[in-house]
């Protein structure tokens, strides 16, 4: 049995589809924080350790402050998923609701804020938009990682995108089950792409679309895992 099946709520199919959701909010979180918010990402933390390596060259005009804030911000999240995992964990369709509920009122605490000029989202002190969004996905990686469905980490791309490609050649015929990271690569592109266009209108009306897809996923696993929970009740009071 697999981790996915023993710690999600709702069915194998829905937890693929509502973490490529996830993976979906991914590309429109980062798409705003590196257009608009100083080129640095606050899902992708790859990125930004790379950054962090960059800014030793002065050519590079890479500033490593803000690198820092977000991998601050993100480690708090993690810590706050840990917390809520610990807690609520043995009860799925509580602690996937709880997690992914806090990301979704983060990220859209953030767009308020941001349309009420109350966080800077361009000049200075962008920093502190950077933490509290990297919070958000802070949370969304460790409960994902917690989760622990196989290649679908709704982040990091590059084994998928390896994977994809070896596990064809060492198997030497059709490619076993890609769809999942198939669909991870074609849903943080497609995130990211809405996300650039969506720039152009508003930098709050793409975190109030990331806010609305977690929060869908979110009620998902409480609503759908609710009733195949209790689908399984009434089979085991019928036999």
């Amino acid at each position: 049995m697999t981790v996915a099946e023993t710690k999600s709520s709702v069915s194998r199919r829905w937890t693929v589809g509502l973490l490529l959701l996830l993976t979906f909010v991914t590309g429109l979180v980062d798409a705003v924080s590196f257009l608009e918010l100083g080129q640095v990402f606050v899902a992708n933390m790859t990125g930004n350790i790379t950054f962090l390596g960059l800014s030793l060259h002065p050519d590079a005009h890479v500033e490593p402050t803000t690198p820092l804030v977000a991998l601050g911000g993100f480690v708090v999240g993690a810590l706050i998923a840990g917390r809520v995992a610990n807690r609520f964990d043995r009860a799925p369709r509580r602690w996937l609701p709880t997690a992914f509920g806090i990301e979704a009122f983060v990220i859209a605490l953030v767009a308020v804020l941001a349309v009420a000029d109350v966080l800077p989202v361009s000049g200075d002190g962008t920093e502190v938009t950077v933490a509290v969004l990297a919070v958000a996905l802070g949370i969304q990686n460790g409960t994902v990682h917690h989760l622990g469905v196989h290649d679908l980490t709704t982040t990091v791309l590059t084994l998928s995108l390896a994977g994809v490609v070896t596990d064809s050649q060492i198997a030497r015929g059709p490619m076993a089950r890609p769809h999942r990271r198939l669909g991870s690569i074609a849903a943080m592109l497609a995130g990211a792409g809405v996300g650039a266009l969506l720039l152009f209108v508003s930098l709050s009306l793409v975190l109030a679309l990331a806010a609305s897809g977690t929060a869908v996923v979110a009620t998902c696993f409480a609503l759908v895992g609710r009733g195949a929970a209790d689908t399984d009740n009434d089979q085991k009071r019928n036999r």
